[in-house]
């Protein structure tokens, strides 16, 4: 790997020469008539050989199929033989054959089951309409406006691949492939940071949540963009658009050479060619996918992956080993063999007894260790002992139940327990690995069996019949036992386990697997006017954690109300909405399960030291707008959060906004605009007519966001009495003056990002201005509101939002 950094004083008098090389690599914008449109109406079928391709051929969009009967909805490169996939829609949920992708009248693509009717997959257009798709020559399938505008772009969200032209921002992910094989997501990942850095994650797998990180480029605070240029580089730029680190370089031209950079499933990010041409001899090329055997990172995975959760770059009870062709080799110690053959990855077991703790001594002679050189399992320690013999540690192994491993070198002796794990071989490593194995290891129906274990072999066969029994008379049992719930409690149950409609999946716990979760409601997260959430630990997955909110006795009390409220919250399905786990509706309890979101609420990020920067509260404002128009307009229900604030805007470790707290949440039926309830929310981001006695609309929503905005825009709370000028202790009166006075600037005067973007902040701010305003007709929908963020919907001069303030000092 070709590491170049800005500091190095060689590249300082070439700066603007390489900026402007760079500039000129840049693809140009596609012309309308350089695409191949498909325009609203089109579809295409899981099974059929059609597909959208790109102007050149190079590139088709459409079905490939990767298993029997199984599809991926997916982008390829189209003129070699392998048909390699570049994107695909639907990774972790293959369709069967007579599945369909269209793009529907209404401008969606959406992905689904024809027989049923129902939604797969669809790409995320912000409920702008769309007026045609394309398969573009470098790759990316676009979703665009009639001004050749695109809304929504393949490169945008990428599964694994980059290709020439993609650029990778702040928060951008790659997700390994589970195997060579298998293209659903897998252990690793691949980010650039909000805060800069580039880094190669381990996943927390089956879960997608983050685990170590394995590789960095040690920028923090500077990295601003990947970008793999049109001549084949790929490298980490600043914000200013000097080159921070070379990721991959001297590649063959893409004139000549497909080009593709994949995060494979064993971890490592690597950068291959093709060439264009169909004769080898004449490109110098086989005709296959070639590796740039100095631009993959890590160097080597097997030694660059060491953390205390996980297994490492191999499964449990394994070690890893670089081939010659860089790639990682998964392989099991002497008497151990694969869990999964077919999934090498999945680790290794014993294929023998283990050592009895309780007869260790007596059953010394009955192991041995064999020897392999430079070999360990890190971080698998039981014990460490130095200076000291290697006779004296083999003894100390052998004569120790609990110790599966140990590893001698440079006189010191380090005890492994099982499972081991960060199993790797490197000669650089130096030692020997002694394993311990029973001496009585053979298959009995062996012909050449030693007559000397003759009676350990009948020992081992006989307490395996005795556990057999066991097992099946226990079996046995615990069949009666669940047959006896189901006849009798099941009936006292089924009370508790179905107050949601049957499409919706949700989980129902009980009260006391909720108490056991929470370590009796242990660790408390937060509290507010109805509820307490607490943080706890689903018994099934030890590393599921959740947030339950434990409803107040006022919300308890209204139980059709709270059914009909996890039925709504249950069918809710948005990136930027907190997912609903699960209820618990026992007796008087009343209890919610979410997903928890590690990275806390806003208002530590917002009104904290240090502040975010501009673009990350961009980033959270499209996203808070686009899951409150989602719960106003595209849920089967119309859902009225009723308390937009930073407390209850989520985090995740990408800084998307993720909205939370619905427990107050008022619904509206398919019939309804409006609805009459009691004053719900908090204090400053409460809506005018919660105080008149009106009926409330969406519009509430509208109003707490436009608050919300200010306070992201100014980075500061919307009432601090605290503040030397009076004028500015109201955020929304200030705000509203600096308008009307064109200072806008005073808004964001110690933000040099905010100021140098100084246009769409006066956007925002008007925006803001024209979501609180107090005549609730006044104020946009949330969809406007998105369409005005976006730029796609022009920003009028907002009307003096009057008195307003009035009803929020009066609450």
């Amino acid at each position: 790997m070709k590491v170049v950094f800005h500091v190095m004083a060689f590249l300082v008098p070439y700066s603007s020469s390489l900026l402007f090389l760079v500039i000129l690599a840049q693809p140009f914008p596609a012309t309308a008539e350089s695409y191949k449109y498909i325009t609203p109406g089109l579809s295409l079928t899981a099974s059929s050989n059609d597909s959208w391709q790109s102007p050149s051929g190079e590139f088709a969009f459409g079905f490939q199929q990767v298993v029997d009967d199984g599809f991926l909805l997916a982008i390829w490169f189209n003129k070699i033989p392998e048909k390699t996939i570049v994107w695909s829609a639907n990774r972790n949920n293959l369709v069967q054959r007579g599945d369909k992708v269209k793009l529907m009248e209404d401008g969606q693509l959406v992905l689904y089951n024809d027989r049923k009717g129902k939604q797969i997959w669809r790409a995320d257009t912000a409920g702008s309409r769309v007026a045609y798709a394309a398969m573009l020559d470098s790759g990316n399938f676009v979703l665009a406006r009639h001004d050749s505008v695109n809304l929504w772009e393949s490169f945008r969200e990428p599964t694994d691949t980059l290709l020439p032209t993609q650029t990778f921002s702040q928060g951008s992910k790659l997700v390994a492939g589970y195997s060579s094989m298998n293209s659903s997501t897998g252990r690793y990942q691949f980010t650039l940071q909000s805060d800069g850095n580039l880094v190669l994650y381990t996943l927390a797998f089956p879960l997608d949540s983050v685990n170590s990180p394995y590789w960095s480029s040690e920028t923090e605070g500077n990295g601003f963009l990947l970008r793999f240029n049109q001549s084949g580089n790929i490298y980490l730029e600043a914000k200013n658009g000097t080159m921070l680190v070379m990721i991959s370089s001297d590649a063959p031209t893409t004139s000549d050479f497909y080009h593709r950079a994949i995060l494979e499933y064993d971890g490592v990010l690597r950068h291959y060619v093709y060439p264009k041409s169909m004769n080898p001899g004449a490109a110098g090329w086989p005709l296959r996918w070639s590796p740039l055997t100095s631009s993959f990172i890590p160097p080597n995975i097997c030694t660059s992956i060491r953390e205390n959760n996980g297994c490492g770059a191999c499964g449990f009870n394994s070690y890893c080993s670089l081939g010659h062709d860089q790639k990682p080799k998964c392989s099991c110690p002497p008497g151990y063999t694969f869990l999964d053959p077919n999934d090498v990855m999945k680790g290794c077991k014993q294929n023998f007894v283990s050592q009895n703790c309780e007869e260790a001594s007596q059953e010394t002679e009955l192991f041995y260790l064999e020897q392999k050189e430079n070999t360990d399992w890190p971080l698998s320690d039981s014990e460490h002992f130095s200076i000291v013999t290697e006779e004296w540690c083999r003894k100390a192994c052998l004569s120790d139940c609990f110790c599966a491993v140990a590893i001698f070198r440079d006189g010191n002796c380090w005890k492994k327990k099982i499972p081991l794990s960060n199993g790797r071989f490197d000669p650089r490593d130096g030692g020997k690995a002694l394993i311990k194995i029973r001496k009585d290891n053979l298959n009995p129906a062996d012909d050449d069996v030693p007559k000397n274990k003759n009676r350990s072999t009948i020992i081992i066969i006989g307490s395996l019949l005795v556990i057999s029994s066991v097992s099946l008379n226990f079996l046995f049992i615990l069949r009666a036992f669940l047959d006896v719930l189901q006849f009798g409690y099941g009936k006292t149950k089924k009370l508790y386990l179905e107050p949601t409609d049957p499409g919706v999946t949700l989980r129902s716990f009980t009260f006391s697997e909720l108490e056991k979760a929470t370590s009796n409601f242990k660790e408390e997260l937060g509290s507010g006017a109805f509820a307490t959430v607490y943080k706890g630990t689903l018994d099934f997955d030890e590393r599921t954690f959740v947030a339950v909110k434990n409803l107040d006795k006022m919300v308890r009390d209204c139980e059709k109300e709270f059914k009909a409220e996890v039925n709504a919250i249950g069918r809710t399905n948005h990136k930027n909405l907190v997912k609903l786990l699960g209820f618990c509706n026992e007796g008087e309890h009343r209890l919610l399960v979410y997903e928890l979101i590690r990275n806390g609420n806003l208002a530590n990020f917002l009104f904290g030291n240090p502040r975010l920067n501009w673009f990350k509260r961009m980033r959270i404002t499209f996203g808070v707008a686009r899951g409150l128009f989602y719960l106003h307009e595209e849920c089967s229900t119309q859902i009225i959060h009723c308390d937009i604030k930073p407390q209850n805007i989520l985090l995740d470790e990408s800084f998307r906004a993720i909205i939370s707290d619905f427990g107050i949440a008022k619904l509206l039926k398919a019939d309804q605009t409006r609805t009459s309830t009691a004053i719900r929310g908090t204090k400053g981001y409460v809506a005018p007519e919660w105080f008149k006695n009106l009926p409330v609309t969406v519009k509430v929503d509208v109003y707490s966001f436009g608050i919300l905005l200010l306070e992201l825009i100014c980075c500061r709370k919307n009432f601090e009495p605290q503040v030397k000028d009076e004028d500015q202790m109201v955020l929304a009166y200030w705000a509203y003056d600096c308008y009307r006075d064109g200072k806008v600037g005073l808004l964001v005067a110690n933000d040099e990002d905010a100021v140098l973007d100084m246009k769409r902040v006066v956007k925002f701010v008007m925006i803001a201005i024209w979501c609180i305003q107090e005549d609730p007709s006044l104020r946009p929908t949330m969809k406007k509101v998105t369409l005005m963020l976006e730029g796609t919907v022009e920003v009028s001069a907002p009307p003096d939002p009057s008195s307003f303030i009035s009803s929020i000092e009066s609450f």
